[in-house]
């Protein structure tokens, strides 16, 4: 207790030297709490928004797990390594993507909360039923047989001459149920009144088509229109309107360069049940058609390209469904992804890279002040030499006479932590969003100056008109996340801005504030080391007989 008493007395008797080291104390207390707070911000904005994330995820070939198999983990043009593109085309050929009782089957993991699917399919309209399109006649038949997806390598890009969707007018899309319909789910699209949508799991042929083809083709709703396999024109189909859909896909993007069934407008949306019908009756009356140019030989049959969903409650559920499709039977060949966690970690860059700073300059900030205080506690004990010999002469213990210079440190240290601390709590969260602010716009600027370098300003560049970044064309912020109602295959080719995460709610907590106790005791026990060690070494009467 007389330590404690006279180490107070002692604050008092030289106030302006503690003064001097509580606002040092204080300045290093207010940089780590804000370098802190910022780090817990980080933490706790990362787990907030992964807490709130729905996260799902696809299962699709691995073809460049393909590639690294076939180059025998060698690099291209090396000795152990080499790419050979016939077995690469064999091996392509022969991939395919899972069929609906594969998804299925492994929808049954435990891990899966949830699970749907589309099926899309490439239609022709009979002569009462065009599609939307602003091409002249001779660039549709240009269209046929080089354009659109077929012309770019896109799977069923030779079909008996007609690709899946080069030659086709319309992509029929199946919905499993409602939870597959994204667009209508976010508010993109919606049925327009006087219609409805289909039942979920209907077999009943009925669709929704856009406001727009309905109005380029007098249809209403309660009308029946007629598609045609692409492959067998007198193949046909009726399917009746049961509603006319809106979506701001069709106002903001037209894809009719990638081939009309693409144009948001042409796209029909109809019961996976329904749909999947209508290929199980052409499957049925499949014929084998020969293409006149290469002599291939292919089946007539309207072909569904699946596309499955799985829905999980946290990502501890999406780490372990891998394993368990492996278990159920998924091929080392197809790989388990998801876009929602990719885009989550994208989004993180900003406030990684701001946590990263303030981690080093908290270790700056707490060196520096480190070694002011230790000087600062060094003059200390040399200016009140005197003080140390009279103690110890007196019959006090040397270690006790450290420790009450080590309670004189601790109790302004300590104070202006607590007052440090208050500083940084209300200071926190404006800073850490200024700074993370700097940061987003510091990271958008990297990423136009790397489009401008490479020519492409607005992430699209070489002035093809309709085409984003073009005279006239869409800016990335009018590109459409929704293509259907499911992700727009195309958004990451034209869009390369992330939606980063750009402020935090809470910046200072309990954890924070345990953190500063313990940058406090630090800071005493640094500073109080070389007080200690010059005590320690002190001879009572030397310093008594050579007082002046």
């Amino acid at each position: 207790m007389y330590i404690i008493k006279n180490a107070l007395r002692c604050i008092g008797r030289s106030k302006g030297r503690n003064v001097l080291i509580g606002i040092i104390a204080l300045v290093i207390a207010v940089s780590a709490c804000l370098g802190l707070s910022i780090r817990q911000a980080a933490e706790s904005a990362k787990e907030s928004t992964l807490e709130e994330l729905s996260i799902t995820a696809t299962i699709s070939y691995d073809r460049s797990s393909m590639m690294n198999d076939m180059m025998g983990g060698g690099k291209p043009g090396s000795s152990n390594g080499g790419f050979d593109r016939d077995q690469f085309k064999d091996m392509m050929g022969n991939a395919s993507s899972l069929t609906l009782e594969e998804y299925e089957t492994y929808a049954k993991a435990e891990s899966v909360e949830d699970f749907y699917y589309t099926i899309t399919a490439a239609f022709n309209g009979n002569d009462d039923l065009l599609p939307v399109t602003d091409e002249t006649d001779d660039e549709s038949d240009s269209d046929s047989t080089q354009g659109g997806f077929g012309g770019m390598g896109f799977p069923g890009g030779d079909r008996g001459g007609k690709g899946m969707f080069s030659s086709s007018d319309f992509s029929v899309i199946g919905y499993s149920s409602d939870n597959s319909m994204t667009a209508f789910i976010n508010g993109t699209a919606s049925v327009l009144d006087g219609g409805a949508m289909f039942e979920e799991g209907s077999t009943e042929q009925e669709c929704v088509i856009s406001e727009e083809l309905a109005i380029f083709n007098d249809l209403s709703v309660g009308d029946t229109i007629v598609l045609t396999n692409p492959s067998v024109e007198t193949e046909t189909y009726e399917l009746k309107i049961v509603g006319l859909y809106t979506s701001s896909s069709n106002n903001d993007f037209s894809m009719s360069m990638f081939g009309k069934s693409q144009d948001p407008a042409n796209q029909i949306y109809m019961s996976a049940a329904a749909l999947q019908t209508i290929l199980d009756a052409s499957d049925k009356v499949s014929t084998t058609i020969t293409n006149s140019t290469t002599g291939r030989e292919s089946d007539s049959a309207i072909t569904g390209s699946v596309s499955a969903t799985y829905v999980f409650a946290n990502t501890d559920k999406y780490y372990a469904f891998e394993d368990e499709v492996r278990t159920l039977g998924l091929d080392d060949s197809y790989a388990v992804s998801s876009a929602d966690l990719s885009a989550f970690e994208n989004s993180l860059t900003p406030l990684n890279t701001l946590s990263t700073m303030a981690g080093w300059f908290l270790v700056v900030i707490l060196v520096i002040g480190a070694i002011i205080l230790v000087v600062l506690n060094i003059f200390n004990v040399r200016e009140r030499k005197y003080e140390v010999g009279v103690l110890t002469a007196m019959g006090m213990k040397k270690w006790k006479v450290a420790a009450q210079f080590m309670c004189e440190i601790l109790v302004v240290t300590m104070i202006a932590v607590i007052i440090g601390a208050g500083i940084g709590a209300v200071s926190s969260v404006p800073v850490t969003n200024a700074l993370l602010a700097g940061q987003v716009e510091s990271q958008n600027s990297q990423q136009t100056q790397m489009d401008q370098n490479f020519g492409r300003p607005g992430n699209f560049g070489g002035g093809m008109p309709g085409m984003p970044g073009a005279p006239g064309g869409n800016t990335p912020s009018d590109i459409p996340n929704d293509v259907g109602g499911g992700k727009n295959p195309f958004q990451n080719m034209f869009s390369s801005a992330e939606n980063y995460i750009t402020e935090v709610n809470s910046a200072m907590n309990l954890t924070v504030v345990f953190q500063m106790l313990g940058v406090g005791l630090l800071l005493t026990l640094v500073a109080s080391m070389a007080s200690v060690s010059f005590i320690m070494r002190y001879d009572p009467l030397k310093i008594l007989a050579n007082r002046d």
